[in-house]
């Protein structure tokens, strides 16, 4: 006797088959979830301070970046980001808000 006579044929056993998922679906299905999760992320990205804030004179700047800083990484470490201005930091801490609110 063969092990498909002991065993039953496929269309004997329990409920219908599914079709196998291909390696190509799982990359896709890997891929979707990784971008919506990325895009999720960036939704939280720090999105920049008013302009008053950074209203700071050149001579009072005080750096909060690193050499090569983009705008995007300064403004996303809540700093202010002015290039127009030569030898002073271009990335820096904002104005503090003093008004104190009860």
């Amino acid at each position: 006797m063969s092990l498909l006579g002991r065993r039953g044929t496929s269309s004997e056993r329990s409920g219908p088959q599914s079709p196998p998922v291909t390696m190509e679906a799982r990359v896709l299905w890997l891929l979707a979830l990784v971008l919506a999760l990325g895009s999720s992320s960036l939704a939280d990205q720090y999105v920049g301070l008013s302009e008053n804030l950074c209203a700071v004179p050149a001579k009072n700047r005080v750096d909060c970046g690193y050499p090569e800083i983009s705008p995007e990484q300064c403004v996303n470490r809540g700093c202010c980001f002015d290039s127009s201005i030569p030898e002073v930091p271009w990335c820096f801490k904002p104005l503090q808000d003093t008004e104190c609110t009860f």
